[in-house]
């Protein structure tokens, strides 16, 4: 019985003798964890894209451009009244060349100024929508919905939804009510591929980041990808964007994310979408590319709601996480949820 109660009672161990215990100061240090992916590529295409050239810099590159223009206009007269004169045929050929290639020019302007008078109306619509539910104005919002209508009234894909709109539009009688029923029966399609090109985005730059480890490739993939997801997310919500109003439209959505935080990646969304790849938690490289995914999703739901008509009110806005767990599922291993 007392070999049983020696047995059960504290266990006591010898050092060899010594009669002090090593003390916490006396622990092996704790080595540090891997750094934490930041999504580097992404963050430098919102810092490069949202940045303001500074005044002087734009006089530069005005002054720099006229003076080319000029350069380049009063070389090209000299030569051609050179080959008038000295072979009629062939200057005049050369004329003819000048001629069409101006014509080109002036139709790329038009296109340009059209681009950007399509993004205006599409704000336009954004802004009357969020007043209109402001004040809860009933013919506001008819008219509206009226505009949104023949906006969409030639696209194939909206037609069944735009019969439906119009014959339920006179059960509507409060202005959210209406505008819900534009979102549910116009907007869901477009929604739905614009989901798509913002899955394809996260997808490519998040493949291209863990696979490609040439310098710098990470960075133009995400450049690249992420102005050609905007302008492509313009076209589908009616705003179709030449050159430079798709940098226009970029920089001004990059310019809102860099100004509330949105490109960090210190927050629970972007935690929970590295956490949920196997591969993500294995090797830094691959936790870069679901980083990136993840802010490229983010930068295209921001693209939706800049280039949507309507506010989201009726449906949810899209949620980061559920599209780049869609857009990497099996591509990194298998995703939590």
């Amino acid at each position: 019985m007392a070999d049983e109660e020696r047995r059960r009672g504290p266990v006591l161990i010898d050092l060899d003798g010594s009669t002090e215990a090593p003390g916490p100061g006396e622990a092996p240090p704790v080595p540090d964890p891997a750094p934490r992916p930041e999504g580097r590529a992404m963050q430098t295409v919102a810092v490069l894209a949202a940045r303001k050239p500074s005044r002087l810099a734009r006089w530069f590159w005005s002054l720099a451009g006229a003076l080319l223009a000029t350069f380049i206009s009063i070389a090209a007269w000299q030569a051609v009244v050179g080959l008038i004169a000295a072979y009629p045929l062939l200057g005049y050929a050369v004329t003819l060349l000048i001629a069409v290639f101006l014509l080109v020019c002036l139709a790329i302007v038009v296109k340009e100024i059209a681009a950007f008078s399509r993004l205006s109306r599409m704000d336009q619509l954004h802004s009357e929508a969020e007043a209109v539910l402001v004040a809860a104005d009933l013919k506001r919002a008819r008219a509206l919905a009226g505009r949104l209508g023949a906006l969409y009234a030639g696209r194939d894909e909206l037609k069944w939804g735009l019969e439906r709109f119009r014959e339920r539009e006179g059960e509507q009688f409060d202005a959210a009510a209406v505008l819900g029923l534009a979102e549910t029966e116009l907007l869901a399609p477009l929604d739905a591929a614009a989901l798509r090109e913002v899955e394809a985005a996260a997808r490519q730059v998040a493949t291209v980041t863990a696979v490609v480890p040439l310098a710098l490739a990470d960075v133009a993939t995400a450049l690249t990808s992420n102005l050609r997801m905007i302008r492509r997310i313009a076209e589908i919500y009616g705003g179709r964007s030449g050159t430079l109003g798709s940098w226009r439209l970029t920089r001004a959505v990059m310019t809102h994310l860099v100004a509330t935080g949105a490109v960090a990646v210190g927050d629970d969304t972007i935690g929970s979408v590295l956490g949920g790849t196997l591969l993500a938690r294995l090797s830094r490289r691959f936790g870069e590319g679901v980083v990136n995914g993840a802010l490229t999703a983010r930068v295209g739901v921001a693209a939706m709601e800049v280039c949507r008509p309507l506010p989201f009110t009726a449906k949810r806005r899209p949620s980061v996480a559920g599209i780049i767990q869609r857009a990497l599922t099996g591509l990194f291993g298998r995703s939590d949820g």
